[in-house]
């Protein structure tokens, strides 16, 4: 449990829900967009097997009710909440039975098992094809392909299933009993029509799957029921308390960090990392992936790294937690102190974040540090791993720039925005000015979502207007363009060499 502010005044509350690949948070954001309190319930996630990442969806429900439970006997009976929002990670599924219960373990987004199936999925309907329907190229981060593994690979446990439901689907149903969806979900499973906004049965049939394989398509701002009765009986919540549908954490985030119009682009800098550009249209570049903005008509772009956030942690808990066990804030504090005295380019040293059996559009991919010497300390580590996610956010936010949608800023959200030192190393690396939004986007945008559904905003720009705050933007150090521009050049050469590369 964390009071995020000692102020006791307030008393109306929308909350938000966050199903997220660590844990699940439950947090009270007053109408102004202050987070006041948020309670964190935590999970394991399970690698089996090299490539592989499950969890077990009955966790994510039990950490949901013991996590919102604790909210609202923190918030105590003089506050009144006013709308429940919901976000999760995504695209992560689990299959669930007649009577609703799940069937084995959920896959999550970094599970890349599914990578011959994705490879049939391009080969069948054709990428462009493929891409210019869903917004999406073919991956084994994608919902379908895991479908088709599950169906090849537990047939037993296929026969049984009736839904595939994403984490935030399935709180959704145990807060109200309905089964349901938003578009920035459903455009995560590779089987949704970008543009027709439904569930596409040109890529469904010739797979011999049916739509109702999965949920209807609500919008992100739908009031899809109220709290079933048993729910709001534990909770002490009332029986009428609203529930919002919510979107994608990623995309949760982007409304979180006012990302409505092209030019700034949202980083969702967590356990992964997740980059969103607004756009009118969809990019016709294939290694760009879209979804429905979760407010409006437009899209919003993303690109993202599986294991950003969790690199810095796996190198913090080596380098700087040491026998107390995983690193703490004070770690992740001298950690990004130390690398601030290291220089820039790290003396040499290069570190490739994939971390976790392979990245999202490049399964064979493995991590490494390179140019290592005795004269090193863990500070130049510690520098070489901050400068490792920034290559790899630049190489990303050039695909956006040969897209036609060329980014002006990056605004940083979610834990590791914490992290002076590394917001700097993005802004020399990238070019880009670096905003940092306060608190955390997702869960702040989901807030405003569940404002929005509730009638409390009359509009997106009004929410925004109450809710973004955006610290003073960190502009680059023009004197690290060179070093940065060739360090850069030496890391795309890394990624595409045989070095980082593994096969299974």
């Amino acid at each position: 449990m964390s009071a995020v502010s000692a102020d006791r005044q307030w008393t109306d509350a929308l909350v938000a829900i966050d199903v997220g690949t660590s844990g699940v948070r439950a947090a009270a954001f007053d109408f102004g967009g202050r987070r006041r309190l948020e309670v964190r319930r935590s999970y394991p996630t399970n690698t089996p097997h090299p490539g592989w990442a499950e969890q077990d969806a009955r966790q994510w429900r039990r950490a949901t009710i013991s996590a919102l439970t604790a909210l609202v006997r923190e918030m105590g009976p003089r506050r009144r909440v006013h709308a429940i929002g919901l976000t999760g990670q995504c695209p992560t599924v689990v299959l669930v039975d007649a009577r609703a219960r799940p069937i084995g373990p959920a896959l999550i987004y970094r599970d890349n098992r599914a990578t011959a199936e994705a490879a049939e999925l391009r080969r069948r309907f054709g990428e462009v094809w493929l891409h210019r329907r869903t917004g999406h190229r073919a991956a084994a981060f994608h919902i379908l392909p895991k479908l088709l593994w599950l169906r090849a690979n537990t047939p037993a446990e296929w026969r049984q299933a009736r839904l595939a439901l994403q984490p935030r689907d399935w709180i959704a149903l145990t807060l109200t009993g309905e089964v349901v969806t938003d578009g920035s979900h459903a455009a995560a499973t590779l089987a949704f029509d970008l543009r027709g906004r439904r569930w596409d049965n040109e890529i469904l049939g010739p797979l011999a799957l049916e739509d109702s394989l999965f949920p209807p398509v609500q919008d992100s701002s739908a009031v899809v029921g109220t709290l079933r009765r048993d729910v709001s009986e534990r909770l002490g919540l009332p029986i009428t308390t609203p529930i919002v549908l919510g979107g994608a954490d990623s995309q949760a985030c982007a409304l979180g960090a006012g990302v409505i119009a092209s030019g700034p682009v949202s980083e969702m800098a967590g356990s992964s990392t997740c980059l969103n550009e607004a756009v009118a249209e969809p990019l016709d570049a294939l290694d760009v992936t879209h979804y429905p903005h979760v407010i409006g008509r437009g899209y919003t772009t993303e690109t993202g790294i599986n294991t950003s956030g969790a690199a810095i942690g796996w190198v913090a808990d080596l380098l700087f937690g040491g026998r107390r066990g995983p690193a703490g804030a004070a770690d992740f504090t001298r950690l990004d102190r130390e690398a601030g005295a290291a220089p820039a380019g790290a003396d040499g040293v290069l570190f490739v974040p994939a971390l976790a059996d392979g990245e999202r559009d490049d399964p064979n991919l493995s991590a490494a540090f390179t140019g290592l010497s005795i004269r090193h300390r863990r500070s130049t580590l510690a520098r070489a791993a901050l400068e490792g996610v920034a290559f790899t956010i630049r190489a990303q936010l050039a695909l956006l720039v040969h897209g036609g949608a060329p980014p002006t800023e990056l605004r940083v959200s979610g834990g590791d925005a914490r992290l002076a030192t590394w917001n700097q190393i993005k802004a020399d690396v990238i070019g880009l000015p670096v905003t940092t939004i306060p608190g955390d986007a997702a869960v702040t945008g989901v807030a405003m979502l569940a404002g929005l559904g509730a009638g409390i905003y009359r509009s997106t720009d009004e929410a925004i207007s109450r809710c973004v705050r955006p610290d003073p933007p960190l502009e680059p150090n023009p004197a690290h363009a060179g070093p940065y521009g060739d360090a850069f050049a030496r890391f795309l050469e890394l990624v595409a060499s045989a070095v980082v590369r593994h096969s299974r």
